[in-house]
C-alpha cells in the first residue's frame, strides 16, 4: 500500500516499447517466466524495506538484514520453486520499473493491486487485508475519533499511496501533506506540520508501540475490498510465476503462517529498538560515508577528463564535435540529476544489466562532466589571446601551448570554482539512494526506520557531511595556497 510510479517514466518506458525495444514488460505468447526464475536458480524481490513489519531493516552483526512479513512470504515461494531468493533494496518509485525492465522478477513490498496499477502489472491473490488507521500525537488523541474529526485539519499521506486516494476521497475538507517516506511523515506530525498520518494498521501500530508520544485511533474508511489488501506484482503476462506464487499463498493462508510471521516481525522490531543510541549504528553511518567517498572520487577522477575533453569540443574549430559538446553539456545541465540516475539505472538496463552501485557512479560521472567542461571552459577562455600568440611565436605547437601555458594558468583560475564543484558532488551523490545504492543518505533511512527516531539520524548526517565538506574545502584551499606561492616565486 505505497506509492504509485511516477507517470513520465512508465510513459517513456511505453514509448520505449513503441520504438520496438522488446526488453520491456514483453513475455512470449508461451509463458516461460516461471521457468527462466528456474533456470537460473534465483527469484529476484524488489521492496523498498521502509515499511515495518512489512518490510525493515535490522542490525545482524553490522550488516543490513532485511526482514519483515514480506520477505517471509517471498522466502516460502522462493522454497516452493526450489531457488535461492535474492533480494533487491531500492526506493519504492522505483519498483515497478524494475519489474518492467527486468530489474526484479517480482514485486513485494506492502503493494496494493489498484485498477490502475493492474493496467502494466499482473498481480497474485491478496496475501494480507487490514484496516486503515490515523496516527496521531498522544496529547491530541482525545480531539479525534474518526476521520470525519479532521475537518480543516491537516493530514499527513505517503505520496500516491491507496491512504492518499482515501484521505483526498473520505476527508476532501482535510488539507493533504504529502511525501514519500513515513519516518519523514512522522517526523512532521511530531513537529505538528500535520495533525494525523493516514496508515494501514499494521505500520501504524508498529509505530505506536515503539514510540510512546504517538498514539493510534479508527479512521473509519469505507474500503474496497478488491483495492484494499496487498498483492504481489510481476511483469505482465508473467502467468507461470504469478500461478506459482498463488500456489504459495495458499499454503500460506493454509497453514496460519501469516500470524506467525507477524510475531517474527514484531520480535525483530524489538531487537532494533532494545539500544537505539546513534553510537549502536555506527558502523551504519560508516557504511555510509565509505559509499558516497567511493562514488564521489571516482565521478571526480571520471568527471574531470569528460570535462576537460568536452571544453576542448567546444573550443575546438570542428562545427560537429563543437555541437555534440554543447548538446551534451546543455541537455545533462537542463535535466534533474535523480532523473538522469534512474534513467542510466533502469533506462539502460533494457540493455544491459548495470548493478546500482556502477549506475549511481556513471550517472554522477556523467552530470559532473558537463558542469566540470564549463568551469574549464571559461577558465581557459579567461587566459588573454596575447599568451597563446607568444607561445605559438616561440616555436610551440598547439597542444604544447595549451599544455604548458594555457591550461596551467586556466587551472589557478577556475581551482576555487573547480573545488565547489567537488565539495557540491559529495552531496549531489546522495541522489544515488534511490535506487538502493547503500550511501549516507539511505543509512540515515534505515537508522530511522529502525530506531523510530527521526531527528537524531538526521542531526548524525548532517555533522558527517559538514566534516566531510569542511575537510575537503581546507584540502583544495590548501593546494590553492600553494599554486599562489609557486606563483609569487617565479
Amino acid at each position: 500500500m505505497k506509492k504509485k510510479w511516477m507517470r513520465w517514466l512508465t510513459a517513456l518506458l511505453v514509448l520505449l516499447s513503441f520504438l520496438g525495444f522488446s526488453g520491456i514488460n514483453h513475455v512470449q505468447a508461451a509463458d516461460d517466466s516461471l521457468q527462466k526464475v528456474k533456470d537460473k536458480g534465483v527469484l529476484v524481490m524488489g521492496t523498498s524495506p521502509d515499511y515495518p513489519p512489512y518490510e525493515f531493516l535490522v542490525n545482524d552483526g553490522g550488516k543490513n538484514t532485511t526482514v519483515g512479513i514480506d520477505i517471509s512470504i517471498a522466502k516460502q515461494i522462493a522454497k516452493d520453486m526450489g531457488v535461492k531468493l535474492q533480494i533487491k533494496s531500492m526506493d519504492f518509485d522505483s519498483l515497478l520499473v524494475g519489474l518492467q525492465t527486468g530489474k526484479v522478477d517480482m514485486v513485494i513490498s506492502a503493494m496494493t493491486p489498484t485498477s490502475e496499477r493492474k493496467q502494466s502489472v499482473d498481480f497474485s491473490e491478496l496475501y494480507y487485508t487490514a484496516e486503515q488507521s490515523i496516527i496521531v500525537n498522544k496529547a491530541d488523541a482525545k480531539l479525534y475519533k474518526d476521520k470525519d474529526s479532521f475537518v480543516g485539519k491537516k493530514i499527513g499521506v505517503q505520496t500516491g499511496s491507496l491512504q492518499a486516494d482515501l484521505a483526498k476521497e473520505q476527508m476532501s475538507s482535510s488539507p493533504q501533506l504529502g511525501l514519500a517516506k513515513y519516518t519523514d511523515l512522522v517526523l512532521a506530525l511530531k513537529s505538528h506540520k500535520v495533525e494525523g498520518i493516514v496508515a494501514e494498521e499494521p505500520v501504524a501500530l508498529a509505530y505506536v508501540q515503539h514510540d510512546p508520544d504517538l498514539a493510534l485511533i479508527n479512521g473509519k474508511f469505507t474500503l474496497d475490498p478488491s483495492e484494499n489488501g496487498q498483492a504481489i506484482g510481476f511483469a505482465k503476462g508473467a502467468t507461470t510465476l504469478v500461478a506459482a506464487a498463488n500456489k504459495s499463498i495458499d499454503k500460506i493462508k493454509k497453514q496460519g503462517l501469516i500470524k506467525q510471521y507477524m510475531t517474527e516481525a514484531a520480535d525483530k522490531m524489538t531487537t532494533n529498538t532494545t539500544d537505539t543510541s546513534m553510537i549502536h549504528y555506527w558502523k551504519y553511518f560508516a557504511k555510509g560515508i565509505g559509499y558516497t567517498l567511493l562514488i564521489t572520487a571516482i565521478s571526480v577522477v571520471i568527471g574531470v577528463i569528460l570535462g576537460t575533453l568536452l571544453a576542448l569540443m567546444r573550443l575546438g574549430k570542428n562545427k560537429l564535435l563543437h555541437a555534440l559538446a554543447v548538446a551534451y553539456i546543455e541537455f545533462v545541465r537542463g535535466t534533474p540529476l535523480m532523473i538522469q540516475v534512474m534513467f542510466v539505472y533502469f533506462g539502460l538496463g533494457i540493455f544491459l544489466d548495470i548493478p546500482a552501485l556502477l549506475a549511481g557512479i556513471i550517472a554522477v560521472a556523467l552530470n559532473s562532466g558537463a558542469y566540470v567542461a564549463e568551469i574549464i571552459r571559461s577558465g581557459i577562455e579567461s587566459i588573454p589571446v596575447g599568451q597563446t600568440e607568444a607561445a605559438r611565436s616561440l616555436g610551440l605547437s598547439q597542444k604544447q601551448t595549451m599544455q604548458s601555458v594555457v591550461f596551467p594558468q586556466a587551472l589557478k583560475n577556475i581551482w576555487p570554482a573547480l573545488g565547489n564543484e567537488f565539495i557540491s558532488l559529495i552531496k549531489e551523490s546522495s541522489i544515488v539512494s534511490i535506487i538502493g545504492v547503500t550511501d549516507l543518505i539511505y543509512q540515515l533511512k534505515v537508522v530511522q526506520t529502525a530506531t523510530y527516531k527521526g531527528v537524531q539520524p538526521i542531526i548524525v548526517a548532517m555533522v558527517i557531511y559538514f566534516v566531510l565538506t569542511f575537510g575537503l574545502s581546507k584540502i583544495l584551499g590548501y593546494f590553492e595556497k600553494r599554486m599562489k606561492h609557486d606563483e609569487a616565486t617565479h
